[in-house]
């Protein structure tokens, strides 16, 4: 379309209209060339500053973690007092290890319809992280998120009022829950291992520091996903720990005065996992066994050879939060989730030399496995959730022998998801995900409910149980309750 335009056409009135729309438009376009030259020869007005992965919402984490945290950090006193309630649940797996509670009070074996009294609750900090029990107090690791720090809070056992806390500062980030460790408490002192691998010694009572450890600093320590997991282990007034460093896979460390006393080597390199170590008797030794990233090793726990490598075998799991079980005799059972499965080890010995043999490996479908809590091992057999890749077991409470053979599961109507469970009177009592509370006698004939009640209204009720005399300390995500289980 061809298109002419003669201005002599125009009227006078429109020719002047014309010319000041023209006149207008220079002086707009020549305004806008010289304010985009001052902007470009000018500072700018805003400072923009590149977006790095980890800093983002955060200060910058570098400098403050190549020095570490300064670990005496902060002690505040509240308004609560011990209790003289008894009972001592003094470590993860309570005080032998083994989640089982067999010299402890009389517990209801009915609920009712009201379910059991809870005694009182409290919100925490995210994560996973249980309490230990000693002497009328509640020792919880917990993360002030407002403080941006590791607490180490003591709390009344009677009312959760809190007695005191020390906190350090340490920057984190929300990562499936911040704290998931279980300190280790008695008598004197109590120690406990924050979500970055940051080990603290305090006196039990007064709360005051001792000395601290940054295992990836001092060891390189690799830090596990989603933090730290493993809980240390106190035997003999020492802390024993597992690095899985570049040289040091287990030590020994004296809770008085932070001296470390053995070091166990690391000829394999295996990484920290999500396991502790567990204290065992096996064909009359004494060790520590621990499952690592790479591996399950046995380590001497006394006497002139404490520290040596006894035994070891390689595993392919790649995440590792269950805790090796001693099974029996000459058996430790090891089992992992994410479609990892289970082994029996069968130790034996021959003129003071150890090895481990795999007698049997299953699949998640072949055997019992568990994902994120260790079983328990009560007269010679086997208890745990079944994991989400075990087929028709999944999430179900399920008994086994030690040769593998299913004996008992909880059925289709009674699963619990990722959930924590433990032995007390002679009655499990399992937490599934959303806080229901379930009681089951504990036959090794079949599954038989006694009672359950909803004790918690959050998510993610995954931290391990806790029990002190007739207390039942629970938790999800974001809430601490004691509920009281004992007999009228």
């Amino acid at each position: 379309m061809n298109m002419k335009f003669d201005i002599n056409a125009l009227d006078n009135n429109r020719k002047a209209n014309l010319y000041a729309m023209a006149g207008a438009g220079t002086i707009c376009s020549l305004a806008g060339i010289v304010s985009l030259i001052l902007w470009l020869v000018s500072a700018p007005a805003i400072v923009v500053e590149v977006q790095v992965p980890g800093t983002d919402g955060l200060p910058d984490l570098s400098a403050l973690q190549a020095k570490g945290p300064e670990l005496s950090g902060v002690f505040a006193k509240g308004e609560g007092a011990p209790s003289d309630l008894p009972g001592i649940w003094s470590q993860f797996r309570g005080p032998n290890s083994d989640n089982i509670v067999l010299d402890g009070p009389p517990l209801a074996a009915d609920w009712g319809s009201d379910g059991p009294k809870v005694e009182w609750a409290l919100p925490i900090g995210d994560g996973y992280a249980a309490p230990a029990v000693y002497d009328g107090c509640v020792y919880l690791m917990d993360y002030d998120v407002e403080g941006r720090a590791d607490a180490l809070r003591c709390l009344s056992l009677a009312d959760g009022k809190e007695v005191w806390r020390r906190s350090y500062e340490i920057k984190i980030k929300r990562n499936h829950g911040m704290s998931r460790t279980i300190p280790a408490v008695n008598e004197k002192y109590v120690v406990t291992m924050g979500p970055k691998c940051h080990v603290v010694c305090l006196d039990r009572a007064t709360g005051d520091y001792r000395w601290g450890l940054d295992l990836q600093r001092d060891y390189g320590t690799v830090e596990p996903l989603w933090y730290a997991g493993q809980c240390p282990l106190i035997v003999d007034d020492a802390v024993i720990l597992a690095p899985s460093g570049e040289e040091v896979l287990m030590m020994a460390v004296s809770c008085e005065t932070g001296e470390v006393l053995w070091k166990a080597p690391n000829p394999r390199k295996w990484a920290m996992s999500h396991a502790s170590i567990i204290p065992m008797t096996v064909l009359g030794r004494k060790m520590y066994v621990y499952s690592a990233i790479g591996g399950v090793a046995g380590v001497a726990a006394d006497g002139p050879e404490a520290g040596k490598l006894l035994w070891d075998v390689p595993w392919d799991a790649k995440v590792v939060a269950p805790s090796v079980v001693h099974a029996g005799d000459d058996k430790i059972f090891v089992t992992a989730g994410y479609s990892t499965g289970s082994m029996m080890l069968r130790l034996k010995e021959s003129g003071g030399a150890y090895e481990a043999e795999i007698v049997k490996r299953t699949s998640p479908e072949e055997g019992l496995a568990c994902e994120q809590q260790t079983p328990i091992f009560h007269n010679g057999l086997l208890y745990a959730i079944m994991p989400k890749d075990a087929g028709a077991l999944k999430g179900q409470f399920a008994c086994f022998d030690t040769e593998g053979n299913l004996v008992w599961s909880s059925g289709n109507d009674n699963r619990f998801g990722l959930g924590p469970f433990l032995l007390a009177d002679n009655k499990f009592y399992i937490l599934d995900d959303d806080g229901k509370l379930t009681m089951i006698d504990a036959s090794t004939k079949e599954f038989k409910k006694l009672g359950e009640a909803q004790v918690l209204q959050g998510h993610d009720a995954w931290g391990p149980l806790a029990i002190a005399g007739d207390r039942l300390l629970v938790r999800d995500m974001n809430n601490l309750a004691c509920v009281n289980v004992g007999a009228a």
